[in-house]
């Protein structure tokens, strides 16, 4: 029966946390675009695209190609 003396203050102290750090969640905006993020995964649009062609990939080169060097 002690042990209720300690674990409800423990519980109470838990509550608040937690109810202040929603209300600072709220009180910053974080809820207020919930869906972007899950739209962001489905499109591309953010990729950026390299600046200077030497730092494209060599599969996007349009230069030799593997199968150019295979008929050698």
């Amino acid at each position: 029966m002690a042990i209720l003396y300690i674990l409800i203050p423990i519980v109470l102290i838990f509550i608040c946390l937690t109810i202040m750090v929603f209300l600072w969640a709220v009180h910053n905006n974080q809820f207020e675009d919930l869906e972007h993020q899950g739209h962001n995964i489905l499109f591309d649009d953010d990729v950026e695209k390299p600046s200077h062609p030497s730092q494209m990939s060599s599969k996007n080169s349009p230069h030799l190609s593997d199968s150019d060097d295979d008929r050698t």
